[in-house]
């Protein structure tokens, strides 16, 4: 069975940058699952894996524009801390979801904050970086309606929602 659009894919993996720095990695935990062909994961990896197998292991080298974009630092704001919950401590490198005038929201990460500014940046934080990934391919096996119709696939459980990558 061949990795195509459809399929519900298990992978190993470990993200690397450029200087050799790992910044992620399914090490010492489960397969990462994602759905072949409905940009669960970052679209050059998604394409280097299209075609393969169960065993196979590939590294992929992924430039800013396949991975996740590149940087636009005048996105980069300051905002009041009262447009953030009382009830939580801002620290750098949390991840909040802004909603947009035009409806629909966008992620934005806090680089800095004190008791009356928070300054936010919309760019990923791999944003610019090119991205070095080696995979294992560890399962394939076609997706369900309900999955295919979710655009993801689901836990063992029916219904696993996992962190985006």
């Amino acid at each position: 069975m061949k990795i195509r659009d459809g399929q519900v894919v298990s992978i190993h993996y470990t993200l690397k940058l450029a200087n050799g720095e790992v910044v992620d990695s399914s090490d010492g935990a489960d397969p990462l699952e994602y759905l072949h062909g409905a940009g669960n994961i970052v679209l050059g990896l998604e394409r280097e894996l299209d075609g393969h197998e169960v065993g196979d292991r590939l590294t992929a080298i992924v430039q800013p524009d396949d991975g996740y974009g590149t940087r636009d630092e005048d996105a980069i704001q300051s905002v009041p801390r009262s447009a953030f919950p009382d009830d939580i401590e801002i620290e750098p490198g949390m991840q909040f979801f802004a909603h947009l005038p035009e409806g629909g929201e966008q992620a934005i990460w806090v680089v800095a904050a004190d008791d009356q500014t928070v300054t936010v940046d919309p760019n990923h934080p791999l944003a610019g970086e090119v991205l070095h990934f080696a995979v294992e391919v560890t399962g394939i096996r076609a997706a369900t309606e309900e999955e295919m119709e979710h655009g993801h696939p689901h836990g063992p459980d029916g219904h696993g929602h996992h962190h985006e990558h």
